[in-house]
């Protein structure tokens, strides 16, 4: 029998090794916030409400516009969208009008793909209304959005002035018509990200780097990562499972998952939250190893009452992720991850440390991962208090604050002094 040990209130004797900052605190401000929701909700909109609940908390006066995917049905909906995603006169006039009557301090775009466009981003600029833009994936330099392809890391279009390989491989949802589209709206306006966006947000040092190597500047874009709030607190760990939550899709490295499991001699007992394309080989697995149990999707409260009793998270993407909130939820309930070794799962996993790194799509690195996490007991407790001291001293509420209060100032000086210039005489 495994002895269980409670270190649920072991966190509280982190928080004296903690950084203090109260900069920020009081950001007296307007901040309209736009957003453009997918069809499948992801993980960008628990981000849009949760930035816009923070700054609320924090005496922010913020309209939030949100626009949906949902009643684009048809394939004349698709065109009429695609027609759009280059420029919508529509969004223009409707982000004028916001801010006539709003009269924001600052603009902060999440998503405007499809139906707002970069026009919004121009109209933010002739009103002289700074403007900052979550980069929450690749889309400004990958049709597809992911940097990914066939299962795998994809740059081809990187640094290329015409996408002309996200046409040829059909890039956005496999339609040549869709992908030039969207390479066109991206591409064409190059002026507008280097010109009207005030400042980025990059979710993590591997982003920011993929974009300054596309010709973004480098002054203009900060990183800030993903947040989770309320802290769930430290759990006990002691469930005797291994961990998936998220999508069931070729991205999100199910093939190499459930591989993995079928390879190993001893299997752990493994517990599946989620749903999506490839449920029907997941449900196939669990049906074939009675080691697997497939919860399929579950309300976020519960896959959080999971993570608190986990042995270990594995997170085995096949793309680079922008930042996957899935692992800082892990961290803030003291779960290590056993995550790729690709992107930004490389610089947020400290192999050895919060969790171990595996080879991306090698299911044979990533058993042996798992074999060790529930052969270490000792080793294993430790990491807990790692994963949970990694939550505190960045992925809390009151840090992100911070660190965006940083990044407002910072857009808004930039703006002032544009402004300043366009004063100046010629």
């Amino acid at each position: 029998m495994r002895e269980r040990t409670d270190l649920s209130g072991a966190s509280g004797d982190l928080e004296e090794f903690l950084p203090k900052t109260d900069r920020g605190m009081n950001l007296p401000m307007r901040v309209l916030v736009v957003h453009n929701h997918y069809q499948q909700a992801g993980g960008e909109d628990v981000v849009v409400r949760s930035e816009t609940e923070l700054l609320r908390n924090h005496g922010v006066d913020v309209e939030l516009w949100e626009e949906s995917n949902e009643s684009i049905v048809s394939r004349w909906d698709a065109c009429v969208t695609a027609l759009q995603c280059v420029h919508s006169f529509a969004a223009a006039r409707e982000m004028r009008r916001r801010i006539e009557r709003f009269q924001p301090d600052l603009v902060h775009v999440h998503n405007f793909f499809p139906r707002l466009s970069p026009a919004i981003h121009r109209a933010c600029y002739r009103a002289r209304v700074p403007l900052v833009q979550t980069l929450h994936n690749f889309r400004l330099v990958c049709s597809g959005a992911m940097l990914q392809r066939d299962g795998k890391p994809c740059e081809e279009c990187v640094g290329k002035a015409v996408a002309w390989p996200a046409l040829r491989h059909r890039c956005y949802r496999g339609s040549t018509a869709g992908s030039a589209a969207v390479a066109l709206s991206f591409r064409g306006a190059t002026r507008t990200w280097h010109r009207d966006v005030s400042r980025y947000i990059a979710l993590s040092e591997f982003a920011r780097n993929k974009f300054i190597g596309c010709g973004f500047a480098e002054d203009r874009i900060a990183v800030k990562p993903n947040f989770v709030d309320p802290d769930p607190g430290m759990g006990a760990g002691d469930g005797d499972y291994a961990l998936f939550a998220g999508r069931l899709s070729s991205e999100k490295g199910i093939e190499t998952l459930l591989e993995a499991f079928r390879g190993m001699s001893r299997r752990p007992h493994l517990k599946i939250f989620g749903d999506g394309p490839l449920r029907h080989d997941v449900a196939q697995a669990a049906a074939t190893m009675r080691e697997i149990e497939w919860c399929g999707a579950r309300p976020h409260q519960e896959v959080t009452r999971a993570m608190r009793t986990a042995t270990v998270l594995i997170v085995p993407s096949a793309w680079y992720e922008g930042f996957p909130m899935v692992i800082a939820e892990a961290f803030a309930a003291g779960l290590p991850v056993i995550a790729s070794r690709l992107g930004a799962m490389e610089e947020v996993v400290e192999n050895g440390a919060t969790g171990h790194l595996f080879v991306a799509g090698q299911p044979e690195d990533l058993a042996l991962r798992v074999e060790w996490a529930f052969t270490q007991k000792v080793r294993m407790q430790a990491m807990r208090l790692k994963a949970r001291f990694e939550y505190l001293s960045k992925y809390t509420a009151r840090m992100n604050y911070a660190l965006l209060a940083d990044i407002y100032r910072a857009a808004i000086g930039t703006c002032d002094k544009r402004q300043a210039g366009a004063l100046l005489p010629s």
